[in-house]
């Protein structure tokens, strides 16, 4: 049975650029754990849970071209946060664009640098089926 997600992975054009977004403006620990792998790379710790989000430096099969402007309605991954409204803040000020959540919920939706969505709601319950 599954238990939960080791990690989720993006495609990235420069790694220390992208450690700028997402250490910098997100405020996500880098793990300095990762293995010497063939290609640049980055490991971020989400939280304590021992989930992590993995950055990889490789060619991006995927063209960012004819993706919907909010990354609701696109591959994407959701990230619980404390406080929403400071996150707000910080993308605010590093003049990330954001949208919120057509559902009403206190969520929102940005992209990185390299046009991945990435979704943050202060509390995600998911429906059970």
């Amino acid at each position: 049975m599954i238990k939960s997600i080791a990690h989720a992975s993006f495609l990235v054009e420069d790694v220390q650029r992208s450690l700028e977004f997402y250490c910098g403006v997100l405020g996500i620990k880098l793990n300095t754990s990762r293995p010497n792998f063939p290609f640049e790379g980055a490991w971020l710790d989400l939280g304590d849970s021992g989930q992590q989000l993995h950055l990889m430096q490789l060619p991006n099969p995927d063209t960012q071209e004819g993706r919907p402007e909010h990354g609701g309605k696109d591959k994407h991954i959701a990230l619980v946060v404390d406080d929403i409204d400071a996150l707000e803040g910080r993308l605010e000020a590093a003049n990330i664009t954001f949208s919120r959540s057509k559902s009403g919920r206190a969520a929102f939706f940005c992209r990185d640098l390299d046009g991945n969505a990435l979704e943050f709601a202060e509390d995600f319950t998911p429906a059970k089926s």
